[in-house]
């Protein structure tokens, strides 16, 4: 398989696609279980290495996002080099918990979204705020680190 920078270039592998579809597979029944305990999103960890967060309004947001979601996490899987981290529940708050950075950029359409950018050591967060209602409400927060063969080991979270 060759490199690539481009995500969607990658995907158009047909090797890249079935390796991506068999470990995104192992996941299909996690969403019920993220349901169940009320998730509105996940910290993902592969190699034990906390590398992504994706929390929604909403559980329902979660869901229609899950299976977009999950083959990112599995295709980031497939080129995320091996680091055997110590991930669990704990840091996977921290992570989540750690968003502010030292450099900011938000874009506003009045009266309908806020769109921020935050840059931090080794990181990014991106969120969307609905602005159409109050009060206010964050529609979706991701945090990713600027980057295996291992699959992701996903933690809910019932972000606040």
């Amino acid at each position: 398989m060759q490199a690539s920078t481009s995500y969607a270039k990658a995907m158009e592998n047909p090797d890249v696609q079935k390796k991506v579809e068999s470990v995104a597979a192992d996941y299909d029944g996690m969403l019920r279980e993220l349901k169940k305990e009320g998730a509105k999103g996940v910290v993902v960890a592969i190699n034990g290495r906390i590398l992504w967060a994706d929390v929604f309004a909403s559980t329902e947001l979660l869901e229609k996002y899950w299976q977009k979601l999950i083959r990112s996490y599995a295709a980031d899987s497939l080129t995320t080099a091996s680091e055997h981290g110590q991930a669990d529940q704990k840091a996977a708050q921290l992570f989540l918990d750690q968003i502010h950075g030292n450099r900011e950029v938000t874009e506003t359409e009045p009266g309908l979204f806020r769109r921020t950018e935050i840059s931090g050591d080794g990181y990014r967060v991106f969120s969307l705020t609905s602005l159409v209602s109050k009060p206010e409400y964050t529609v979706h927060l991701a945090k990713m680190v600027y980057s295996g063969n291992e699959r992701p080991k996903v933690y809910p979270t019932m972000y606040r």
